[in-house]
């Protein structure tokens, strides 16, 4: 029998992403992607194929995830002939200092994903679940992982460093960066400049990091040691005053409990604007509260692209990618204006247009839009990992 169909995984905290790839010498070809959204009120796997959109009804409970994935499989295998999946591929958020690069997955690499769960404990637990009932409905099919911290295994260890006593660097208290998948899949689109080029990708989502890039390498990002740093975010905080954690903690009482909470679910565009999450709704809104969220989103990318910048010693290209980078020409704009002093110049039609170049010709530093594809690195991964022999 031929074995000749790629399967791809990205969890996320709501959301499973799926993608279906054919196994040529080329390399891995999309045939379809697909999604199961637990928030969805008509439950499904969600299914596109060309132009056609299919969609699978799940009655399972959203929480038994052995029994949702066992129904939206047998819906599935009425669409691809899944007898020839030749290798299963995952995102896992956290490869510590574990994972430099994707890993066929075993008892043992399940394990050490496991014990890493604590630097992730809001996104490895996901990842896991899905392994295990994936490995229990396919047995006998190869699977992988592909680590979205393994692309800045290569910043040196001055950026991954605290400033707290030397001895908790060594226990894992370090900086580790994430959205690698996504910054992985950046470097490799950037043939129209100059190999050596300075760079700073900015994967502007729900969740939004930047990253220093040079020579297609990371050299530094916005986040470390947890997805929570950085920038603000839909509803994470981003980089806080440790001064703030002790006083909720301290003189404001608060549980830990209390604090993740806030810290990853009622924070960033959320917190700010006092209403709202989605960046399209707060641009549309008339409410003052709502263009402080985005003017301070701004702010801090801004910042954050200059200190990159100083990581690298200069900067030729700023990237905006993932799904507020790629289709808010009005976010690209407020951050393009706040980096003027920088060199940065605006084309605003080529920016309305979501053109690939969006810059003028004159601008010093070249601003492009890139859409991502993490999970054309998940099937590329998935090949070298789970078909080698």
């Amino acid at each position: 029998m031929t074995r000749d169909l790629i399967l791809t995984f990205n969890a996320g905290s709501s959301t499973i992403k799926l993608g279906f790839y054919a196994l040529e010498i080329a390399g891995p070809r999309p045939l379809a992607s697909g999604v199961i959204d637990f928030r969805d009120a008509s439950f499904a796997v969600r299914l596109k194929r060309e132009d056609e959109t299919l969609s699978g009804p799940i009655s399972a409970d959203p929480g038994d995830l052995t029994a949702v994935l066992n129904q939206a499989f047998a819906w599935l295998a009425e669409q691809f002939d899944l007898s020839r999946l030749a290798v299963i591929g995952h995102r896992v958020v956290h490869g510590g200092d574990v994972f430099k690069g994707p890993a066929r997955i075993t008892d043992q690499v399940i394990a050490q994903i496991d014990a890493l769960a604590r630097l992730a404990p809001l996104h490895q637990p996901q990842s896991l679940a899905l392994i295990r009932v994936m490995r229990a409905l396919y047995p006998d099919v190869p699977q992988t992982a592909s680590f979205d911290t393994a692309f800045h295994a290569t910043n040196p260890p001055l950026v991954r460093r605290f400033a707290i006593p030397r001895a908790l660097y060594d226990q894992g208290i370090k900086r580790y960066g994430f959205h690698g998948l996504s910054y992985h899949y950046i470097a490799g689109q950037l043939g129209d400049l100059a190999p050596e080029a300075k760079v700073v990708a900015a994967h502007l989502g729900s969740g939004a990091s930047l990253c220093a890039i040079h020579g297609g390498i990371s050299i530094d990002s916005s986040m470390g040691f947890s997805t929570l740093d950085g920038i603000p975010m839909a509803t994470r905080s981003g980089a806080l005053d440790p001064g703030v954690i002790l006083h909720l903690m301290g003189e404001m009482g608060q549980s830990l409990k209390q604090l993740e909470t806030m810290l990853y679910r009622e924070s960033g565009l959320l917190g700010v604007s006092g209403f709202e999450a989605d960046s399209r709704e707060l641009m549309a809104s008339p409410r003052p509260e709502a263009a402080e969220a985005i003017d301070l989103f701004c702010l801090r990318i801004a910042g954050e692209v200059a200190r990159l910048a100083t990581s690298m010693g200069g900067i030729d290209a700023l990237i905006f990618t993932a799904g507020i980078g790629e289709h808010q020409p009005g976010i690209r704009s407020r951050v393009a204006t706040r980096l003027a002093w920088l060199g940065t110049e605006l084309d605003p039609k080529a920016n309305e247009a979501g053109l690939r170049c969006i810059s003028t010709a004159t601008s010093r530093v070249k601003l492009l839009v890139i859409p991502t594809d993490e999970e054309s690195i998940i099937a590329r991964e998935a090949i070298s990992e789970g078909t080698a022999t």
